[in-house]
């Protein structure tokens, strides 16, 4: 595979619209495509152990599965969240080893129970006294952590409905677990998905030490704190990351401090589910007008119907189950311009049989015609992950961006032939320059230890 050389010096790499306008250039068909940004992820990951020293992340499997993803996130030392016997399966393919994976569905198959079992995969969530009796059944070595119910009414997706122990229930819950013979190591909670409120944490670490105090009197060694997820991945989120920081970490301090009255380290271990929070901005998806209708309504106002060839089947799905509203951004090839071009009121359809197959409506656009392009930034949470094939359109292809800077890291790291291996795949690809790697080299190693942390 011919591997395209498009920086030749280190301060002038290329921007992640450079990739797209070159692999549009290159393209002999008008298929969708993504672009992951790798330095965006490992810029977010070097952000979260900068602002959340304590608390270590384990990446929600679910969010987005791309390997690229994994394999980055696993070798710099993160955790992962998985919910079922084929993410456990994964994650353990890739290394990991089952101590840093943390089973977080509360209500799980009984064959899935006894595969962790068998794979060494001993945490696990419960909300519930049938999954009790389930794990005792299933899996002698199980770290059961008890989720509770918390308030997420201010979250874009909320799991309250479904998973979480009221308070009023965890007595007999943890003293059921006494009398059973299992393992309660902690406690976990998730505020819900996109949260819009940071106090939202305060109040539900408050309420987890509770459970905390409660289980340490029953005589269980709690040392597992596990804060969820809802941490926002955009660039101009509801509420910014650093506000929920301050308020979780404050929390912390408050109700699991790091050292006790007489110097001594807390045992008690901290982590996170992070998903969208690593992925959202670094995907970036780049659909081709495949058909236009022009249509006039009752007051003859003009409508531009743009069909794209992703949709709501695809990776647009996010607008129906993640409750996203996505934007447009026209792409200007071949030294063609927006400028001058009239703006009318328009709908982009997918391309899909079904009516429902609808992104947007009545937005402004300029004129556009069949064949251009139409960039959807911020594409990479909960979008690949729960596509279709539906009507025989396949998941857009996936192409990567990394910068000289970030090649040389992940060259020191201990998976990079599988890393290598997964760029490789794509016929878009930044490699830096021989002579600059040798210059650049060292300084980044010493970055390294700065990046990668593991608890």
């Amino acid at each position: 595979m011919k591997i395209t050389v498009l920086e030749k010096l280190f301060d002038q790499n290329p921007s992640v619209d450079d990739i797209i306008g070159e692999t549009i250039m290159k393209r002999k068909n008008e298929d969708a495509f993504y672009v992951c940004d790798v330095n965006d992820i490992l810029r977010k990951h070097k952000n979260w152990l900068m602002k959340l020293p304590r608390v270590r992340p384990f990446y929600a499997v679910k969010c987005n599965a791309a390997p690229i993803v994994l394999e980055v996130l696993s070798s710099v030392g993160a955790g992962f969240d998985c919910a079922s016997k084929n993410e456990i399966d994964t994650i353990l393919d890739l290394g990991v080893h089952p101590d840093d994976i943390i089973y977080a569905n509360p209500c799980k198959t009984k064959s899935f129970i006894s595969h962790a079992s068998s794979m060494g995969v001993d945490c696990m969530t419960f909300d519930n006294e049938l999954e009790l009796y389930k794990v005792r059944q299933l899996h002698h070595n199980a770290k059961m952590v008890l989720r509770i119910k918390v308030d997420d009414s201010h979250s874009v997706c909320r799991f309250s409905a479904k998973f979480g122990a009221d308070l009023e229930q965890v007595p007999h819950l943890l003293q059921l677990a006494k009398k059973l013979g299992i393992e309660i190591v902690g406690c976990s909670f998730h505020v819900g998905s996109g949260c819009e409120d940071a106090n939202s944490y305060q109040q539900a670490i408050s309420n987890a030490k509770y459970v905390f105090d409660m289980g340490e009197k029953l005589g269980f060694n709690m040392t597992l704190l596990d804060i969820g997820g809802g941490f926002p991945g955009t660039s101009n989120p509801v509420i910014a990351f650093d506000d929920i920081v301050k308020v979780i970490n404050e929390s912390l301090d408050i109700y699991f401090p790091e050292f006790d009255s007489n110097g001594m380290k807390s045992k008690v271990k901290i982590i996170a589910e992070p998903g969208r929070y690593y992925v959202a901005s670094a995907f970036t998806l780049v659909t081709n007008i495949i058909a236009k209708r022009s249509v006039r309504n009752a007051e003859g106002a003009l409508n531009n119907m743009y069909y794209i060839n992703d949709g709501v089947y695809g990776s647009f799905n996010c607008i129906i189950f993640d409750h996203v509203q996505v934007y447009p951004n026209p792409f200007p090839t071949n030294n063609t311009t927006m400028e001058g071009r009239e703006f009318c009121l328009s709908t982009i359809w997918g391309p899909t049989c079904d009516s429902m197959d609808c992104i947007n409506r009545d937005i402004i656009l300029p004129q556009m015609d069949v064949g251009e392009w139409l960039v959807f930034r911020e594409m990479g949470a909960y979008t690949l992950a729960a596509g279709t094939n539906f009507n025989g359109f396949k998941m857009p292809s996936l192409k990567y961006y990394v910068t000289g800077c970030t090649l040389a890291m992940l060259k020191t790291l201990r998976n990079w032939s599988k890393i290598y291996r997964i760029i490789e795949e794509s016929d878009e690809f930044i490699e830096e320059d021989d002579s600059l790697f040798e210059t650049f080299y060292f300084d980044t190693i010493n970055q390294t230890d700065n990046l990668i942390k593991v608890h």
